[in-house]
């Protein structure tokens, strides 16, 4: 019994992990576009991407936009980070919910302000999108918008 009950004092006294699959609450701190922010959580500050979306770049059409309706969801205010690692560029990413639980990427796709990041095999937010698209919410209304990984191409190619 003593084992035990060392124990789960240990467990309650150590910093919550943020390994893969873990949740934490952070404080939004700053939000830079709309699918970029940084969280500060557990005397950290990390820059974040929503996972599974890509919204406008700022210089697109809806890049303001995008930017806003994430800062007025969750800008200065308490979030929950559910499977905070690294993607394949690199960045950060992580599931960011409201705390009534939703998340802000679907909110962000159901508006019309992202698009699903190719390659996601996330069905929710694919579903969501069609229905964005289907009922021309957002940057859908446009009859050809250009996602961001094809404008940031175009345009370097454009620049060099």
């Amino acid at each position: 019994m003593n084992r035990l009950h060392l124990l789960l004092c240990l467990l309650l006294i150590l910093p919550t992990s943020t390994v893969a699959g873990g949740e934490v609450v952070a404080r939004v701190l700053t939000v830079h576009e709309g699918d970029r922010l940084t969280i500060h959580y557990q005397g950290r500050k990390d820059m974040v991407y929503l996972r599974d979306v890509d919204c406008p770049e700022l210089k697109q059409p809806y890049g303001k936009q995008a930017k806003h309706a994430t800062a007025a969801y969750i800008g200065n205010r308490e979030v929950v980070v559910r499977d905070l690692k690294q993607d394949r560029q690199g960045r950060m990413t992580a599931d960011i919910l409201l705390l009534d639980g939703r998340q802000i990427a679907h909110e962000l796709v159901k508006e019309g302000l992202a698009w699903v990041q190719p390659g996601s095999g996330n069905q929710t937010v694919k579903d969501l999108e069609e229905l964005a698209r289907a009922a021309g919410t957002g940057l859908w209304a446009d009859p050809n918008p250009v996602p961001p990984w094809k404008w940031k191409s175009t345009k370097s190619a454009r620049h060099n």
